[in-house]
C-alpha cells in the first residue's frame, strides 16, 4: 500500500481545488484536484486548457506514488471547479435565488417534522435525517439516497411545496 492510499479523507481534502504534481506509474501528472475518491482513493484532475475546453484526467489511487501541491488556487479557480459538473437548470439561479429556495424548502420541510440540517463546505446541500441529500436548486431530481421510500416520500412533499408556492 501506498503512501498516499494511508491518508484519510481530511488529508485527500486538503488537496481538493489546488493545483497539484503527481506522479503515478513512472508518469507525470499535472492539473487542478477537483476530488479524490474516498474508496479507491482515485484522483481526478482538471486542466483548464486555452481554447476555453477543459479535460479530465482520473488517476488510480494505487498508481500514486506522489502528490505535491504546487498552486493553492484562489478563489475564482474553486468557484470554477465546484460549478463543473452543476446541471443547467441550477446556473439559471442567482445564488440569492438558491439561497431563498433553500430556505423556502428547509421551512417547508420543518413544518411537516422532518428533520433537515445543511451540509458541506458553502452549506448548500440539505440532509434529511442523514438518509437523503437534497442539492440546489432544491426539487424533486436533486434528492439522493439509497432508501428509495423515504426519497418517494421526500420528493413528493417537494413537488407539493413548488405547487404550494406557485
Amino acid at each position: 500500500m501506498n503512501e498516499w492510499m494511508k491518508k484519510g479523507p481530511l488529508e485527500w481534502q486538503d488537496h481538493t481545488y489546488k493545483e497539484v504534481r503527481v506522479t503515478a506509474s513512472e508518469k507525470e501528472y499535472k492539473g487542478w484536484v477537483l476530488t479524490v475518491d474516498p474508496v479507491s482513493t482515485n484522483i481526478v484532475l482538471v486542466n483548464f486548457l486555452e481554447d476555453g475546453s477543459m479535460s479530465v484526467t482520473g488517476i488510480m489511487g494505487h498508481a500514486v506514488q506522489t502528490v505535491e501541491i504546487v498552486n493553492e488556487g484562489d478563489h475564482s479557480v474553486r468557484e470554477k471547479l465546484m460549478h463543473l459538473f452543476m446541471s443547467g437548470d441550477c446556473k439559471a439561479y442567482s445564488p440569492e435565488d438558491l439561497e431563498k429556495r433553500k430556505n423556502s424548502l428547509k421551512k417547508w420541510l420543518e413544518k411537516n417534522h422532518i428533520p433537515i440540517t445543511e451540509e458541506g463546505d458553502s452549506r448548500r446541500t440539505l440532509c434529511v435525517a442523514g438518509v437523503l441529500t437534497i442539492d440546489p436548486p432544491y426539487g424533486p431530481e436533486n434528492c439522493n439516497s439509497s432508501n428509495e421510500i423515504i426519497l418517494s416520500r421526500v420528493q413528493d412533499l417537494i413537488q407539493g411545496h413548488l405547487a404550494a408556492s406557485q
